[in-house]
């Protein structure tokens, strides 16, 4: 069984016999087909996850992300131009959410210690200051960004499902046809058969609140429990007010590209699903802090509370 965590379980995998497995963004991958990936498909692979990690990644000093929250001022700054993809997402996101989901919260996971070190010690904000806001204080002309104060971007809600996404483009493109691409918890099914992902109980991780039928579409969670500090601190935050979330502990998002349903799993912390419904296309599953558990009635899958 496929476990798509808060992260994930996978049951139905069938003929995907072979394994190819790497640490890429703070993170471990796996790709399953029927016969193990030529050389020259793995090295690509490796390269590009590479150099989007160097233009995103807010840990290494030579990304685009670094440059800009060194900016003392406004600055423009040309990201490649695969990140519309991206930028376009968030613009959604931020609306439906009503700024809820906001990649300018990077300033707020280095004050909670959540930094490049990985210090885990929050620091005092700065008092008085305006918080900083998507539509507010980035001007974006395409892949363009000009930045209007200084500002820390993280695009850590959908940028590892669009990594996904683009890996999956890869093996299509190398005749693929069978295939799961599973970034921890953030995964896409291509095949005939379809695939069962055992919803990971975020409190107990030997347990499954459900399964989810996975087939050709994309599977992402999200959930606190992996990247928690202290008592009350974890990386999942409300732009609008730079703190955690608590009333929701877990959420799986089904759509038919990872990027989308990366994002939606984080903007399910927040407020009303009924309203993403509106804006998207996907199904979901979410676990609240009471342990209620909430399924959008399009979900194909089987809950067990």
């Amino acid at each position: 069984m496929a476990r798509a965590s808060s992260e994930s379980r996978l049951s139905g995998i069938g003929m995907l016999t072979s394994r190819f497995k790497f640490d890429a963004i703070g993170t471990s991958w796996e790709i399953d087909t029927p016969t193990p990936l030529r050389g020259d498909i793995r090295e690509h692979i490796l390269d590009i996850v590479e150099r989007f990690d160097s233009v995103y990644s807010r840990f290494r000093k030579d990304s685009i992300v670094m440059r800009i929250s060194e900016a003392k001022g406004v600055g423009s700054f040309t990201f490649p131009s695969e990140a519309v993809t991206m930028f376009d997402l968030y613009d959604r996101l931020h609306a439906a959410t009503e700024g809820a989901v906001d990649p300018l919260v990077g300033r707020d996971l280095e004050l909670l210690g959540y930094d490049r070190e990985y210090s885990l010690a929050p620091r005092p904000r700065e008092e008085g200051l305006l918080r900083p806001s998507w539509h507010r204080d980035v001007i974006r002309d395409g892949s363009q960004l000009t930045t209007l104060r200084p500002l820390m971007i993280d695009l850590g809600a959908v940028g590892k499902g669009y990594l996904v996404d683009v890996v999956a483009d890869v093996l299509e493109k190398a005749g693929l046809v069978d295939f799961i691409v599973d970034g921890s918890g953030d995964m896409r099914h291509r095949g005939s058969s379809a695939l069962d992902v055992g919803l990971e109980h975020p409190l107990d991780p030997e347990m499954v609140i459900g399964l989810a039928n996975l087939n050709n579409r994309s599977l992402c969670a999200s959930a606190p429990n992996r990247r928690r500090w202290g008592d009350t601190l974890h990386h999942v935050l409300d732009g609008r007010t730079g703190q955690p979330t608590s009333d929701v502990i877990a959420t799986w998002a089904v759509a038919a590209d990872t990027a989308t349903a990366d994002g939606l799993a984080t903007a399910l912390f927040f407020g009303s699903a009924s309203r993403l419904m509106a804006a998207f296309d996907f199904s979901y599953v979410r676990m609240f802090a009471d342990g209620r558990v909430e399924a959008s009635g399009n979900f194909e899958g089987e809950l067990f509370t």
